[in-house]
């Protein structure tokens, strides 16, 4: 089974978003595994104005709530399923766009360029880091955002339907790749997990320089 395949898969079998969170708004960005938990959109700065990309969009949930805020998205996931679900659900939000590619393939052959590239359980945890981190710093305007979360290392290992390794790293590695890849002003830290709970969430903000 590809890649693609084995990522369809499974989002063919995930439960939809829910239509509102316990806040009752119908658009919110969210980076941890917890609903209605841990930081916001205010991670990424203002995005009104800004081009933002997101590796592994799912069904879009997180990048239409930023093009409410003013910004202009595009999603790239592997699994066409993805893409289906974000169009219907987003059909009527002007600014935001989708398009089915395995995030390297898709960051080698665009020319477009990004003020901010985000990944919430997505490929930055799925790829090679150095193969990944250059091709997104080399599709990033200087200055811009990249963010992304996932599982801390040695947490919790279950490999969504198979579809790939994961990259564990810490939180200094972390600092250390993406400072040799291009990127200063790294901030990464562990959100602590909501009562009832015990994996946290590794949250990771870098400046592309």
């Amino acid at each position: 089974m590809s890649l693609a395949e084995s990522w369809n898969k499974y989002a063919v079998g995930s439960k939809p978003r829910r239509a509102a969170n316990a806040k009752g708004e119908t658009t919110w960005l969210n980076w941890t595994q917890y609903a209605d938990h841990g930081p916001n959109e205010s991670v990424l700065g203002s995005v009104e104005g800004r081009r933002v990309l997101e590796l592994g969009s799912g069904s879009g949930s997180n990048l239409a709530h930023l093009v409410t805020l003013g910004a202009t998205g595009l999603g790239v996931d592997v699994a066409p399923a993805r893409e289906t679900v974000a169009k219907e659900r987003w059909a009527g939000l002007a600014g935001l766009e989708f398009r089915t590619a395995e995030a390297t393939a898709f960051l080698s052959e665009t020319d477009e360029t990004f003020d901010v590239v985000l990944s919430i359980f997505g490929a930055v945890w799925f790829v090679d880091p150095h193969t990944l981190l250059p091709l997104i710093r080399s599709r990033m305007d200087a200055g811009g955002t990249l963010a992304f979360s996932h599982l801390p290392a040695g947490s919790q290992d279950v490999k969504p339907g198979g579809a790939g390794l994961r990259h564990n790293h810490s939180l200094d590695a972390w600092e250390g790749l993406l400072t040799s890849h291009g990127f200063a002003a790294v901030s990464a830290s562990l959100v602590d997990p909501p009562q009832g709970e015990t994996v946290g969430t590794m949250l990771v903000r870098a400046v592309a320089r």
